[in-house]
């Protein structure tokens, strides 16, 4: 009976050393964020006042007044959360692009207190 011939290591040349980057952080700043929630509720708020005005010009009864407040205030919140949406989604990309010659990530897309990896 033959013993089975002993395992020589496979040499892996230009495979040493090897190391992940580090992770790009997806969300915007949290600082971010609660701006554009602010913003959306002013922008309802405001939405709200120009519907009430018009509504309160345009009809004698208080009920429709009451409805172009609404219709004015959803109005002004969904067109600013549109737009808060794509202001935050191009803050992550502009924070997470990289320059074609540098070769590493802009320095805001580091996570906090990390430094770039020496190539």
């Amino acid at each position: 009976m033959q013993s089975p011939p002993a395992a020589s290591p496979v040499p892996t040349p230009g495979f040493t050393n090897l190391a992940a980057p580090d992770p790009v952080v997806a969300a915007p700043p949290q600082s971010a964020r609660a701006a554009a929630f602010a913003a959306i509720l002013v922008g309802g708020l405001l939405g709200g006042l120009v519907g009430f005005g018009i509504g309160d010009v345009l009809y004698s009864d208080s009920t429709w007044s009451a409805v172009a407040a609404l219709a004015g205030a959803l109005t002004g919140a969904i067109g600013l959360g549109v737009l808060a949406n794509l202001t935050l989604r191009a803050m992550n990309e502009w924070k997470t692009a990289s320059h074609p010659e540098s070769g590493e990530l802009g320095s805001s897309a580091r996570p906090s207190g990390s430094k770039p990896s020496a190539s």
